[in-house]
């Protein structure tokens, strides 16, 4: 039970570039946070750095309240699991699994013992004598879960961990990933590039862009209100457009429409003659009749069928693409309807 706390954390490159820039973060014990982000935002290296593989350029990384920043890997009581299982061929499930301990010079019963419990933690309970060519992709990276956390880590971390496996048993996995980590009491990192997993997981969620974070939430504020356009548009799939507030009205001159201050969501505070961005998620558009004059002309490019409801990709005119989501008189690929958007969310442009 430790909690992770990253201050002024910086990572940069050989290139000059940087990995991580100004990373100021506190994971309190138990907490079971996940990064998330874009390609090249930082996410990975930040749980590398927090692992001990990377060396920050400065700033400070300390487990526990202990400052961790340069003890190596091996000392900083950690369980790490990487998307692609890396269980050891020649080894059986049981070898693999108490690794950890017989390098740490445990010894024949009390490593089986506690074999022996973490594999039935994992649900392998009686897998100990196969190898791992005999096993599921899922139950290899069991394996590797269970080595991770055999040897009592006050942290787990987690690198693209369930990506290469297939639904459901993906999200079977995930399930009792969650579970696991609650009963254990094991503070846990996870990176995913997966956003549907990260709300459905997460205690709190940290957004990264370009080595800086953009956002700290759990995945109801996430959600609701995102910090800024690019996490809306990220998270949510919002689209973007530029406006202009004048005269206590939200203007958007691509769409040709604007808003009253007070039916929409304004995210940071606004004034008369800002320069805003305009992000519009899927549930701020609906569907009206094509030519009415309160409706935005548009034409249906896409419609995907989601277990409940269609996702509708609509463009307008002016070649900007909106999402939306219905449930009924699904419309048909280069169909022409109106769009009406409704409370969209604003922010003060940079």
């Amino acid at each position: 039970m430790s909690s992770i706390k990253l201050r002024d954390l910086s990572v940069s490159f050989r290139d000059g570039t940087f990995g991580l820039q100004d990373i100021n973060l506190k994971i309190e014990p138990e907490e079971f946070v996940v990064l998330i982000g874009p390609s090249g935002s930082g996410k990975t290296t930040m749980l590398r750095t927090i692992a001990g593989f990377v060396e920050p350029s400065s700033g400070s990384v300390l487990i526990g309240g202990e400052d961790m920043t340069h003890v190596p890997p091996e000392r900083r009581r950690m369980g790490m699991v990487f998307q692609q299982h890396a269980v050891w061929p020649h080894m059986s499930v049981a070898k693999n699994v108490g690794y950890p301990l017989a390098r740490n010079g445990e010894k024949g019963a009390s490593i089986s013992k506690r074999v022996e419990r973490t594999l039935a933690l994992v649900g392998l309970e009686g897998f100990g004598s196969r190898k791992p060519a005999s096993l599921s992709g899922g139950q290899r990276q069991r394996v590797a879960l269970a080595r991770a956390i055999i040897a009592d880590p006050t942290v787990l971390l987690l690198d693209e961990a369930l990506s290469a496996l297939d639904e459901p048993l993906r999200d079977a996995l995930r399930r009792e990933l969650v579970s696991l980590t609650r009963r254990e009491g094991l503070t846990t990192v996870h990176v995913t590039h997966d956003r549907a997993e990260a709300i459905s997981i997460a205690d709190r969620i940290v957004v990264l862009g370009n080595g800086r974070i953009q956002q700290v939430a759990t995945p109801t504020e996430l959600l609701s209100a995102p910090a800024t356009a690019d996490v809306a548009r990220f998270i949510v799939d919002a689209t973007v457009l530029n406006g202009i507030v004048r005269n206590g009205r939200v203007m958007c001159p691509d769409l040709d429409t604007s808003w009253d201050l007070d039916a929409v969501q304004a995210i940071d505070d606004i004034f008369d003659g800002d320069l805003v961005d305009i992000a519009i998620p899927p549930h701020s558009v609906g569907i009206g009749p094509a030519h009415h004059p309160d409706y935005i002309f548009a034409e249906i490019t896409s419609v995907l069928f989601q277990v409940t409801s269609y996702s509708v990709t609509a463009k307008t005119q002016s070649g900007h693409s909106f999402r939306m989501s219905i449930t009924c008189s699904v419309p048909e690929i280069s169909e022409t309807i109106g769009l009406s958007i409704d409370n969209p969310m604003v922010y003060r442009a940079d």
